[in-house]
């Protein structure tokens, strides 16, 4: 059968649609207002006020609700498969475990059970990180005892560059409590639990090494192959090798970050004992970073001494002398105007040659 009328102002629709339903559930329309019919939903041989009132009242509720049934909500198969996982296996995994990691187990090609973040992709390896003891403690190192960003970094085995941007961050933050800036502390804590930590006894103890810090970065000029001949009577040592990639190149012993650990080793072999090879390694550090520093000043004075400054109320404008000869046939020099900004590559324009047309001819000095 046909439900009533949608709108509720059509009254005369409705007392039809209610006098046709009389006949068959012995109901009856009693009145109408504010533009509705209120039938009767009880027999008028036992029809009272009270249940006139709550019947309305249900009428309403009947009214306001739709005359189809909801469909279900669609939900995928793998959704569906994932909701069952959580409140299975993945129960444990919701909330994270005090001071350990909690990945999800996997087997590896041996059959032994491994924890990963991501089982699907096997060359990825959650590393350690250095908690806020160790951060302190580089801190104090350097900047309170004043020993050299290589000296630290030699005691406790992390990498140069790590330890230099902790001493930073490491300013900031103290600078940032000096102001009663707020910190991220909470923050910080979590993302600490949640993650394998490293930290350290102390300087002057024994420490396991944190990361390998006398790494060699691979240069430009060694990805490509070469054949050199050279005698089988002569000596090629690492400066020849060097030489034969690039006339400017250093050797292997002098690109390394950490030049005076090599030394101090050789001392060692050549019978010196360990303190004396100790204390030939910090002066050699310690020279390396002075003269690193004033490098840098020396660089940092001239650059100041090209540029002419102009203060005005809100700004300062700064000039220097420009050659355009310095960007180069191609124009991507690194003296070239915004050359740290990038520049377009264009691959994909069309009618541009994109094969080689010569291969040139490389001389060895």
């Amino acid at each position: 059968m046909a439900g009533p009328p949608r709108s509720r102002d059509t009254v005369s629709g409705f007392l039809d649609f209610a006098s046709r339903r009389n006949k068959k559930f012995g109901v009856r329309v009693v009145g109408v207002k504010e533009g509705i019919a209120y039938p009767a939903l009880l027999p008028s041989s036992c029809q009272d006020r009270t249940n006139l009132i709550s019947s309305r009242f249900s009428l309403r509720a009947q009214l306001s609700q739709p005359w189809t049934t909801q469909s279900r909500t669609y939900m995928a198969r793998h959704r569906r498969d994932f909701i069952k996982w959580t409140r299975g296996p993945g129960k444990l995994l919701k909330e994270p475990r005090p001071d350990q990691t909690n990945y999800l187990e996997t087997k590896d090609s041996k059959g032994n059970m491994l924890k990963r973040p991501f089982p699907l992709n096997p060359e990825f390896k959650s590393e350690a990180v250095l908690d806020d003891k160790a951060r302190e403690m580089i801190w104090e190192e350097v900047m309170r005892k004043g020993k050299t960003i290589k000296q630290v970094s030699a005691e406790l085995g992390v990498d140069i560059t790590r330890v230099a941007a902790i001493v930073r961050l490491k300013e900031v933050e103290k600078d940032w409590i000096s102001k009663g800036k707020k910190l991220a502390t909470p923050y910080c804590k979590a993302i600490l639990s949640m993650v394998p930590t490293k930290s350290f006894k102390s300087a002057e103890q024994q420490n396991v090494p944190f990361e390998p810090i006398n790494e060699l970065h691979i240069h430009a000029s060694t990805m490509k192959q070469i054949f050199w001949p050279t005698s089988e009577s002569r000596h090629f040592t690492r400066a020849d090798a060097a030489k034969a990639f690039h006339k400017d190149m250093l050797p292997a012993d002098e690109r390394v970050p950490h030049p005076e650990l090599l030394q101090m080793e050789k001392s060692l072999l050549e019978g010196k004992s360990v303190w004396e090879a100790k204390a030939e390694f910090m002066d050699a550090a310690e020279k390396s970073e002075r003269n690193a520093a004033e490098r840098q000043m020396r660089r940092a004075m001239a650059e100041d001494s090209a540029t002419r400054k102009f203060n005005t109320e809100r700004f300062e404008f700064r000039f220097k002398e420009f050659n355009s000869e310095d960007v180069g046939r191609d124009g991507r020099r690194k003296k070239a105007v915004g050359w740290k900004y990038g520049m377009p590559s264009y691959d994909r324009m069309k009618g541009a040659i994109k094969i080689p047309t010569k291969v040139p001819q490389i001389g060895w000095s």
